[in-house]
């Protein structure tokens, strides 16, 4: 067998790995939890999770082809030279808030693909080190531990909230320089009878984390979406006009891929919009980004 090729798909981008002309997929068949094995031709683009589920798969012969460093201790533990210089390093690395989460698991991929020194609150570090190995550095704990929290902020220029319930001790937040939040606060709002008695905790906890954002003195990125749905990314357009979030609906793709592109461009004081998939295309994000502060600063 030739050399293998393993590619990952953004919007608007594909990445190979190693130069082959073909790539695998793995197709998940859930109730008889088993995974069969399918070549396709690179010209065929598969879902932004079969290739999570792809890489994570990979495991240590992926990340030696990708070039990564050894794996750190079994136990996931750095070492005191390498805590002790955590003090003094540059604000270079971007905080996944819930890394266990599906978005929060795609925008780490995405931010690995990109080369971005990351770091994640998980469940299980060792789990999450056999998952992304050293591209990531995995924090366990409760993350309304004042210590942990500040474990995980060193070394952190960004952080990114991917959903509700992971913004607490925003004293710990000092020097921070953006904070991209994913709420769904607008969907619901929108919500009425059953629903909004089911989404009530949830609406209080993203009013609640919108509000300590706003008032943190940190630039921020709120991004209120609509509902967040399991589909293909990159395929769509997108709408963002004022109120569209209530009553649309986003691919959680999409909304991962946005999060990691708001990095590039950290506003003056704060940024909110509504975004669901729609018909408006977007060719650069930066630009995009850039015009929309410079609106919203009028």
């Amino acid at each position: 067998m030739g050399s293998l090729s393993v590619c990952v798909n953004q919007p608007s981008k594909f990445l190979c790995f190693s130069p082959c002309p073909q790539l695998w997929c793995r197709n998940w068949n859930w109730k008889s939890n088993k995974r069969s094995l399918t070549c396709f031709s690179s010209q065929k683009k598969i879902g932004f999770m079969d290739q999570i589920l792809d890489y994570i798969e990979g495991g240590p012969k992926l990340r030696k082809w990708y070039g990564a460093p050894e794996l750190l201790p079994k136990d996931g533990s750095l070492s005191e030279e390498d805590m002790s210089s955590e003090e003094d390093e540059v604000r270079d690395a971007v905080l996944v808030t819930d890394g266990d989460n599906e978005i929060g698991q795609m925008i780490i991929l995405s931010l690995i693909i990109k080369r971005t020194r990351i770091k994640a609150l998980v469940k299980d570090k060792r789990v999450a080190m056999e998952a992304f190995g050293t591209y990531v550095e995995p924090i366990a704990g409760d993350a309304r531990d004042r210590s942990l929290l500040k474990k995980a902020l060193s070394g952190v220029r960004a952080v990114i909230c991917p959903n509700e319930g992971f913004i607490s001790n925003l004293e710990s937040w000092k020097g921070l320089q953006h904070v991209i939040l994913l709420s769904q606060l607008s969907v619901y709002r929108g919500s009425s009878g059953v629903q909004a008695i089911v989404t009530a905790n949830a609406r209080k906890q993203a009013e609640q984390d919108e509000s300590l954002v706003m008032a943190s003195g940190i630039p921020y990125t709120i991004i209120r979406t609509g509902l967040l749905i399991n589909a293909p990314g990159g395929n769509q357009g997108f709408n963002f006009k004022e109120g569209c979030a209530s009553q649309g609906k986003l691919s959680k793709e999409d909304a991962a891929f946005i999060c990691v592109e708001a990095l590039e461009t950290v506003p003056q004081k704060g940024l909110i919009f509504e975004v669901v998939n729609g018909e408006d295309k977007v060719m650069d994000w930066k630009e995009w980004f850039a015009t929309l502060i410079d609106k919203s600063q009028v």
